[in-house]
């Protein structure tokens, strides 16, 4: 079944048409932020416009602004076009690239850029599985959770002052690699994942 995925949680934006496991084609660029302006414009230039019977959208965590922006192309062209939605984590999307890249290795941890001076993440084992519930930490706790695990993401600048050592490489998410993914990890509600609790709280009555 051919499948549009869109991913906009991080600095990356990146839309995928596949076909089963197959790549299609795919438009992967990195924007910081715009991805208002450049998400539709990157989905109208895949064949057939990019249309699909199924859409996979990353559901985070990340970023707050580029998550929404996702879900609600997303969510639009699913009721336009009549097709199914689902969701995927960009962790685990991360992780999967990062062991295709290298088969060998047993355990990772993905280290992404989170809010407020902290980074999420997570740890995952090979075959791709959760090694651990993501976490929304600051940079001296994360590094400490991660100990010597190799760290994969954009949110190793936040960990490198802060050890003498620090395996792994800088990564971003990209569309295409949810081909890597087992069918559970795209199989979520078509929610947002924020990483972490809102920082504003309900005030509390008598």
């Amino acid at each position: 079944m051919r499948t549009l995925v869109i991913e906009t949680a991080t600095a990356a934006c990146s839309v995928a048409l596949l076909d089963g496991d197959a790549l299609i084609a795919e438009n992967h660029a990195i924007v910081g932020r715009g991805h208002a302006e450049q998400l539709l414009p990157m989905i109208a230039a895949l064949p057939d416009g990019g249309r699909a019977p199924h859409i996979l959208v990353d559901c985070g965590p990340g970023s707050f602004t580029g998550i929404r922006v996702g879900l609600a192309a997303a969510r639009a062209l699913a009721f336009g076009w009549g097709a199914t939605l689902s969701g995927y984590s960009s962790l685990p999307l991360i992780a999967a690239a990062a062991f295709a890249d290298d088969p060998g290795l047993p355990m990772l941890a993905v280290v992404i850029e989170g809010g407020h001076g902290e980074v999420f993440m997570q740890c995952f084992t090979t075959p791709l599985a959760e090694h651990a519930p993501q976490q929304s930490l600051l940079p001296h706790a994360a590094l400490a959770a991660i100990g010597d695990v190799p760290a994969i993401g954009s949110g190793r600048r936040f960990l490198a002052p802060l050890a003498a050592t620090l395996a792994g490489h800088d990564r971003l998410p990209r569309a295409a690699d949810a081909r890597l993914l087992p069918a559970a990890f795209k199989a979520l509600t078509p929610s947002p994942i924020y990483g972490r609790a809102p920082d504003a709280k309900p005030m509390v009555t008598a």
